[in-house]
């Protein structure tokens, strides 16, 4: 079941989806993980070092840190591989030849990423890494799966990350912003991919949850979307992301502390790291809780919480923005 290149897709006016609902983000992951064995016939996913994918029992194989996994080995089906996730271009040859060792080696029916690692430590990839991701998993008839749970509506200044480079995914995992706050998570796939492969309910469906497509949730869904719109609020994701990047990248501190910052519209970070490039985990908490009795906050991400991670909301303001780079630069004075 080949995926759609961009050339493809451009030639159809729109392509049509299909949905199936859930409550949170891992269970939207976990939906498109059963999408991709009933579509292909192949149980193994290709997913990456840094991932996070949720905690659920089928999102655990393919979320990557240890911390979560660990504890609930001896239950999990380990039906996920993990390669490297690129963090510059010229990383792109090596991870493509891991996977392709991998499809060589095991029966892939899914590469499934995050387009920017959020949790991972707002680990951004070139931009040639996606459309490479979309030829391999058409040239072996696998689902290109792109959880976009969290970078989605807006976050990165687009109203999904994967518009950056035109890569079109099979199936795309949505949660977060998608409810405004209401628990509401959406697995989406072409039309035909997700008719192929779901069989037709003769009275009991073989996926169901008791609060799946929820009204409330979905009149909510609706509402937020139109806001976003109706405020422009892609396009200020976008302009303010410049504003608190070049800020950021503004952000000082004496040796040996080293500060890298990075990031997309309004999903940026700032890493914290020692001589020889050891993290600095305790410096790095140290300033999110200083940070905190100053009225801001802030999450540490990363798999050593050396990243200072900044996700405001789309509406926020650049005074907003500069008043809180401000207080980091008076911290790492």
């Amino acid at each position: 079941m080949r995926g759609l290149s961009v050339g493809e897709a451009s030639e159809r006016t729109r392509l049509q989806g299909k949905a199936i609902f859930c409550n949170s983000g891992f269970e939207a992951v976990e939906a498109a993980l059963k999408t991709a064995l009933l579509a292909t016939g192949k149980p193994g996913v290709i997913a990456f070092r840094g991932a996070y994918h949720g905690t659920g029992y089928g999102s655990l194989n393919t979320t990557h840190r240890e911390h979560f996994r660990v504890p609930f080995h001896s239950q999990l089906g380990r039906f996920g591989r993990f390669v490297e996730f690129p963090a510059r271009a010229g990383q792109l040859e090596a991870v493509e030849s891991s996977i392709r060792s991998l499809l060589r080696s095991r029966r892939i029916g899914a590469i499934l990423v995050e387009p920017i690692q959020g949790r991972g430590g707002i680990n951004v990839p070139p931009i040639g890494f996606l459309p490479l991701l979309r030829q391999l998993c058409n040239d072996i008839n696998a689902l290109l799966i792109l959880d976009e749970i969290y970078t989605g509506f807006g976050r990165t200044g687009r109203w999904f990350a994967c518009e950056h480079s035109g890569t079109v995914p099979d199936v795309i995992c949505l949660g977060k912003a998608l409810g405004g706050g209401f628990p509401l998570s959406a697995c989406v796939g072409r039309a035909d991919l997700m008719d192929a492969a779901w069989p037709a309910s003769t009275g009991e469906a073989i996926h169901t949850s008791t609060f799946l497509g929820h009204p409330v949730g979905c009149a909510m869904a609706l509402a937020q979307i139109n806001e976003i719109r109706r405020r422009g609020l892609v396009k200020q994701s976008q302009a303010m992301g410049r504003v608190l990047l070049e800020a950021l990248a503004g952000v000082k501190s004496t040796p040996p502390l080293r500060i890298l910052a990075r990031g997309v519209g309004l999903m940026a970070g700032l890493e914290l790291r020692l001589p020889k490039g050891r993290p600095a985990t305790a410096k790095t908490l140290q300033a999110i809780k200083e940070m905190l009795h100053r009225g801001f906050v802030a999450l540490p991400e990363g798999e050593h919480a050396n990243v200072i991670s900044f996700t405001p909301p789309l509406t926020i303001t650049a005074f907003q923005l500069q008043q809180t780079v401000d207080a980091l630069r008076t911290i790492f004075r």
